[in-house]
């Protein structure tokens, strides 16, 4: 199978130094020493004009004087050579390249310009440069370490990737005395080539990362970021700490990368749909990939505490209250159990004392009887070391107690008579620290991991199951509005929107004079609003231009000509178009909601949920989800503010019509999916009661969308592609369905590589294989359709499919081509399912901008070399294996 692009950064075999020096304090100096000093095996050649050796090496004038393959190149030359150094590294065939130099992207005018020509010496050769203006990388299980930091790392299973070099320092420093190791550590700097998600997409696959935690401070390319984060997050557990939460910080951060900062709760919201979580500090981010790297999961978040004094206990149920984390509630049996192993004075409650004398076996024996109650899902074990305790053989007691596939995790206080117990504990991969509230946080984490990978498995199509809204008729509304030069739609406008997408509103119309007003007050029923009508003015109620209840003729007329006086006071210079005579909602045991959307300036669309009414600035209570969305993401984002409990049934209020106010959400999920032109909408209040949900105003600003290929390029999340299913039929009447893939689909993937002939499995996989492992399985069936598409064939009722066929696409990183892989059924094969499969794949692909598509086929698979002949495809021997062929052809 065909090796990762980033292959040769990673896990180079020889590297060139160009820049070296024999000066140990200048950057070529420190990068020469510490790749020697890290035990580098690869070959080194260090290269600069000035020197004819540094040390005992032989350096080289420059990449062509040397005699060999070279993999990595790291530069630490001025910025103005970098360009044409590059060009020379493409034609000697280096695959990959380091700069550690600075003065591009941060270097004004001109450095934009070097670094526009990098990234074309870098495009025209294929090689795949970190930096520029980064600190390196180390790579500690190759001895590799191609940074000029004056640490090493001790090898590990960790990933670091930071976009800034001197937190990677900083870390590396605070690591070393606290024996954490990495599996790699990267600098990523200004990540004009390779960046997070082109990261994430290789140390998903990377066998000696277990954890990946990420440094933040700003996204550059949305798409491409959830797409590398939700790729790794499906495999390992990924840990975010991101600076610039808040205002002053996300300036820094900014002016820091040069990339975009976007809000902090929409990046939570992303966050969370990717199946990552979030560390707000380093010993979080830290504490997190400890307990999530130990493969302890949570299906519940229902936490035991159990210790030798109550004190820490106390500490740790406050924590987890703050936290949410439920105490579990031993079971009868439970208490009864322990009451034959604990002295009398045991509190028969959780948190479980076992008071300060417990020994090994105490603590053995009370430990197994607890994880064996079905209520506990995880437990937190904790020490004090007092007069009679023994740290280290209560650790081995622990160790020894079969945990039962539950989370156990270990707080042993203090520290001197704690180290051995910890080191114990490190040995046998059994999270520990040092106090009650980190300890606490940790299991957080893994309640927090649950959660978002279950969000992760959502894959919502653009459009519900609802009825078809007009979306044509919608765009024309926004058509008519930016061709008058106008951003804001008016309120009949507002309203003519959400009546295209069924979205329930309360009917209005326009008066501009009194008798207007009378007559439409007259039609639509007592008692009416009435509200301002001009584009100018955003909030009405602050400028005096709405009035409500108004039950009588007199009273409109009056308020006809109160308003319109108070608004002309107030803004002289807004031009009024008339006032609007509105029905009033009904009000008996409704709740006043808001729901806004948000172009974010880094991951697009967002779609908020919270109170509503004049005071939702003050309130300030919403959650924030990113589109699309389905029902579960939906209740999640409702459950997510504090409004939800007033939603249900209390006192004398009705709970109100759920499944209307879910759908609503959905409505505006479609509306966002479909119509780019949004940049802001708030439908504010939506009032909500028991006998459903209605809008009683809207806002929309609007904006000219980019357009291209992708409808739904402003979107960072890509929709489930359902508009591309369709039924077809074999030539002897078989009906077959052909669909892209989903995460549901891993039972019948599964059973369909299965049922491959032993040769077919080969050459598809080219290995020997009888089923696919669980990362395969994740890898196939939950794919990103942004950058990727596979379509299955099946057949038989749609509660019982049998896949029958599958073929999918992964872009390169160029995103101007793809790899292509195809495999049938051995029984289905020649009965053109194969070229169908191939021919819906080469028409997305095209669609998706994509020009080219490649492939490997074995040499011995005639069917498939004579398949892709016929679709158009040329080939060739591989370079490097001969019972390979290349196959390619233009799209």
């Amino acid at each position: 199978m065909p090796t990762h692009t980033l292959e040769a950064l990673f896990a180079a075999e020889s590297i060139a130094v160009i820049g070296a020096s024999p000066n140990a304090e200048a950057v070529g100096g420190r990068l020469l020493r510490n790749l020697v000093e890290a035990g580098y095996k690869g070959r080194i050649y260090p290269i600069n004009p000035k020197y004819d050796h540094i040390g005992r090496r032989r350096c080289h004038s420059d990449i062509n004087a040397i005699d060999g393959r070279v993999d990595l190149a790291i530069i630490a030359t001025p910025a103005a050579t970098v360009p044409g150094i590059l060009h020379q590294c493409g034609e000697h065939g280096v695959g990959a390249a380091i700069v550690v130099s600075a003065g591009f992207g941060e270097g004004g005018a001109e450095g934009l310009q070097l670094q526009s020509e990098l990234l074309e010496a870098a495009r025209v050769h294929g090689l795949r440069v970190l930096g520029p203006n980064c600190l390196g990388l180390i790579r500690p299980l190759l001895g590799l370490n191609a940074t000029f930091s004056n640490n090493q790392a001790l090898p590990g299973d960790v990933a670091l990737v930071s976009q800034s070099g001197a937190l990677c320092t900083a870390i590396l420093d605070w690591a070393e005395p606290n024996q954490v190791g990495f599996s790699a550590v990267v600098s990523m700097g200004d990540a004009a080539d390779v960046d997070f998600g082109d990261i994430l997409d290789f140390l998903a696959l990377d066998p000696h990362t277990r954890s990946i935690l990420l440094y933040v401070e700003g996204v550059k390319d949305a798409r491409r970021f959830i797409s590398g984060l939700r790729a790794a997050a499906r495999m390992k557990p990924v840990i975010v700490i991101k600076a610039g939460r808040h205002a002053a910080g996300s300036r820094a951060a900014s002016s820091h990368t040069g990339a975009l900062v976007g809000a902090d709760d929409v990046f939570d919201a992303a966050l969370e749909r990717a199946g990552a979580v979030r560390a707000y500090t380093i010993e979080q981010l830290f504490s997190a990939a400890q307990v999530l790297s130990s493969g302890h999961r949570l299906h519940g978040n229902r936490l035991l505490i159990i210790g030798n004094a109550g004190g820490p206990g106390v500490l740790a149920t406050d924590r987890a209250s703050e936290l949410h984390l439920e105490l579990a509630k031993l079971a009868p049996t439970t208490v009864e159990a322990l009451d034959k192993v604990l002295p009398p004075q045991w509190p028969r409650a959780n948190p479980v004392d076992i008071l300060g004398d417990a020994d090994p076996a105490r603590y053995a024996r009370a430990l197994d009887i607890c994880l064996a109650d079905p209520g506990v899902d995880a437990a937190l074990v904790m020490l004090t070391p007092q007069g009679m305790t023994d740290p280290t053989g209560c650790a081995e007691a622990v160790i020894d107690v079969d945990r039962r596939g539950k989370a156990v995790t270990a707080c042993w206080m203090g520290q001197k008579q704690a180290a051995a117990a910890w080191a114990r504990f490190a040995e046998a991969h059994l999270p520990y620290f040092h106090t009650p509230e980190i300890a606490i946080e940790a299991l957080d984490y893994l309640a927090q991991h649950h959660r978002n990978q279950h969000l992760l498995m959502q894959v919502p199509g653009s459009l519900s199951a609802h009825a078809e809204p007009d979306i044509e008729g919608a765009r024309m509304i926004i058509e008519g509005a930016l061709s008058a030069g106008r951003s804001t739609l008016s309120t009949q406008e507002s309203k003519a929107l959400l009546n295209a997408f069924h979205i329930p509103v309360m009917p209005a119309m326009l008066a501009r004079d009194p008798n207007e007003a009378l007559v439409a007050a007259e039609t639509l029923g007592f008692p009416v609003a009435m509200k301002i009508a001009s584009h100018a003015l955003t909030h009405k109620s602050d400028v005096g231009g709405v009035r409500l209840n108004i039950g009588t003729a007199a009273g409109v007329r009056a308020a006809f000509r109160e308003m319109l006086d108070e608004v002309r006071h107030s803004r002289p210079d807004a031009q009024i178009e008339g006032i609007t005579v509105e029905a009033m909602a009904p009000v008996r045991h409704g709740r006043e909601l808001m729901v806004g959307v948000v172009r974010d300036p880094v991951f697009g669309p967002a779609i908020s949920f919270g109170a509503g009414g004049t005071q939702v600035e003050i309130l300030k209570d919403r959650a924030i989800a990113l589109p699309p969305l389905n029902a579960l993401l939906i209740d999640t984002l409702i459950e997510r503010t504090r409004v939800s409990r007033s939603l249900r049934e209390f006192r004398q209020m009705p709970a109100i019509d759920r499944a209307a106010l879910v759908q609503v959400l959905h409505r505006v999920s479609e509306m966002v999916c479909e119509l780019p032109e949004i940049a802001e909408m708030d439908i504010n209040p939506l009032i909500a009661s028991a006998q459903g949900v209605v809008a009683v105003d809207a806002r929309f600003v609007v904006a000219p969308s980019a357009g291209g290929p992708d409808p739904y390029a402003h979107m960072a999340i890509h929709p489930y592609p359902a508009h591309l299913a369709l039924q077809w039929q074999l030539a002897d009447g078989t009906g077959i369905r052909i669909r892209p893939i989903r995460p549901e689909d891993a039972e019948v993937e599964q059973t369909f590589v299965q049922g491959l002939s032993e040769e077919s499995r080969y050459f598809r996989f080219r290995q020997t294989l009888n089923a696919l492992t669980p990362e395969m399985l994740v890898r196939f069936t939950q794919i990103d359709y942004d950058r990727e598409m596979a379509f299955i064939a099946v057949t038989g009722p749609e509660e019982t499919e049998t896949e029958i066929g599958v073929a999918r696409y992964i872009a390169n990183p160029d995103r101007e081509s793809c790899e292509f892989a195809l495999v049938v059924a051995d029984e289905w094969q020649r009965r053109g399912i194969g070229t169908r499969l191939m021919e819906i794949l080469m028409r997305t692909a095209h669609d998706r901008g994509l020009r080219r598509m490649e492939g490997e086929v074995v040499a011995s698979n005639q069917s498939m070399l004579a398949l892709v002949a016929r679709l158009g495809f040329e080939r060739r021997a591989h370079p490097d294996d001969a019972e390979v062929r290349i196959v390619w052809r233009s799209l």
